[in-house]
């Protein structure tokens, strides 16, 4: 019998033992992967991590992503009850586009989730450029952020949808952020027409009911019938991100300077036409 563990095997060669030795330190010099967020070279899109406190007061996290070759923003909070909020602006085409993914209650018989994506013009006075998103750095990562302004809400009525396979003739970034929301994908007369006027094929639109048709429905909060249409109420809220450059003075400068930023909290509201009660569980307000 053979001693325990020898099971005729070589033993190892010194050179090979020196090879074992050194071959971390060899991995890191040829640039083995890192994990997620390892390439921080010009043009990768970086990723920032802050702690905020949203309206209610309770805290999560926010991650905030920019990507300056693209010239986009992204952000994403999930609240407390599950729901995952999205927020993506796309400077090139002048689009801001939210997404809600908001959990299900299996047991009254609903989905596992239902997503929701609002489309609207992107005014680019509404958030910094996405070069300067993607220079910021946080000192504490465990300190929590509270917005300095809070900005009004801003109620929307929602009158049309987005046509999800030309979705990308919009803005390319719907056909990721929307993919779970390929059916209720809502947007506004007033940003069709400054998008048609920029270019857009106006065939990526469909119209929903006319206002004056909807004025007649009630809200859904208001409807027992689970079947029957009526107009749904979304709200969501940003609690915390970059919305403004701050500018010093110096003795020594002649010209302003870009020295931090300004966060901000801003909350919408979404009014939306839906064929079923069943599809706006959620408005339970008259």
């Amino acid at each position: 019998m053979r001693p325990p563990g020898r099971g005729g095997v070589p033993p190892a060669s010194p050179a090979l033992l020196l090879l074992l030795l050194l071959l971390p330190g060899l991995m890191q010099l040829l640039g083995a992967p890192r994990g997620v967020g390892a390439g921080t070279g010009a043009g990768a899109p970086s990723e920032l991590r802050v702690r905020v406190r949203l309206p209610d007061g309770q805290v999560t996290e926010e991650s905030l992503q920019a990507d300056s070759d693209a010239d986009s923003i992204s952000l994403e909070l999930r609240k407390p009850d599950g729901t995952l909020i999205s927020f993506t602006a796309d400077f090139k085409k002048d689009v801001k586009i939210f997404r809600a993914l908001i959990l299900g209650e299996l047991e009254k018989g609903q989905s596992q989730f239902q997503a929701l994506c609002f489309v609207t013009r992107l005014h680019h006075n509404e958030i910094i450029p996405s070069e300067a998103m993607a220079k910021l750095r946080q000192k504490n990562p465990r300190a929590v952020r509270q917005a300095e302004e809070v900005r009004g809400l801003e109620q929307m009525h929602m009158d049309i949808t987005v046509n999800f396979s030309q979705g990308g003739l919009l803005s390319p970034h719907l056909r990721n952020v929307c993919a779970e929301a390929a059916d209720a994908i809502y947007t506004r007369q007033e940003d069709v027409r400054f998008w048609l006027e920029q270019g857009v094929d106006s065939f990526v639109f469909e119209a929903l009911p006319k206002a004056s048709e909807q004025m007649l429905l009630p809200r859904c909060g208001q409807v027992g019938d689970r079947g029957k249409p009526c107009v749904c109420r979304y709200g969501l809220s940003l609690a915390w991100y970059p919305c403004m450059l701050k500018y010093c003075h110096g003795r020594d400068r002649p010209t302003p300077y870009k020295c931090g930023i300004r966060s901000c909290q801003k909350s919408y509201s979404f009014d939306f036409y839906v064929p079923q009660r069943q599809l706006c569980l959620w408005d339970e307000d008259p």
